[in-house]
């Protein structure tokens, strides 16, 4: 804990740095990815402050558009769009997750409910593959589409889809090799970026 300490007590010695950032924010993108340690979305992409809006969720999931109460990820996903007017979002999976290794794997997670009840409801098809392989790369590949496709039913992105303001981006991260792949919907694979 000490050296974050060590750097937070220096990051605020630079002002001058930061002061546009209070004036406000205009994200271009909005990242969606999981919640692990491993994947840091401004590493990844280079990002300065103010230039990402991130959304980070255990495996990275997109829950369906509520019809009831609203969600945090829902909140975050609608703000995004018809607030900052974000023009790109991006759903970023990748290798070595442990919710999809977990649903893939058929994991017995009883132990911590909230985790089961989560990933329960990360796709009406939870993603398949060889649970043997510890990159889960197939699934994870899969479950970023099926994040993609339950983005579209948010009204608010299906609006933007349609008129051109917004489009959607399926990336895969190797956290073993620190490469970035996209999905390419013309052949349907995951090409290095």
């Amino acid at each position: 804990m000490q050296p974050l300490i060590d750097n937070a007590r220096t990051f605020g010695q630079r002002p001058e740095e930061f002061a546009r950032l209070a004036e406000g924010q205009s994200p271009q993108v909005l990242f969606i990815t999981c919640s692990d340690s491993r994947v840091v979305p401004a590493l990844i992409t280079g990002a300065r402050p103010g230039e990402l809006f991130e959304l980070r969720t255990a495996g990275n999931i997109v829950p369906a558009h509520p019809t009831g109460l609203p969600s945090g990820e829902s909140a975050t996903i609608e703000y995004a769009v018809e607030v900052l007017g974000v023009q790109d979002i991006v759903v970023c999976g990748h290798s070595h997750c442990g919710a999809v290794g977990a649903l893939v794997r058929g994991d017995d997670l009883e132990a911590v409910p909230a985790v089961r009840d989560w990933l329960a409801h990360a796709t009406e098809h939870p993603p398949t593959g060889d649970p043997a392989d510890p990159a889960v790369a197939a699934a994870v590949q899969h479950h970023v589409l099926a994040q993609l496709l339950r983005l579209r039913s948010y009204p608010c992105v299906e609006r933007r889809l349609a008129d051109g303001r917004v489009r959607l981006h399926g990336w895969y991260y190797e956290v073993h090799t620190g490469c970035v792949r996209e999905h390419r919907p013309d052949t349907d694979t995951f090409e290095v970026l």
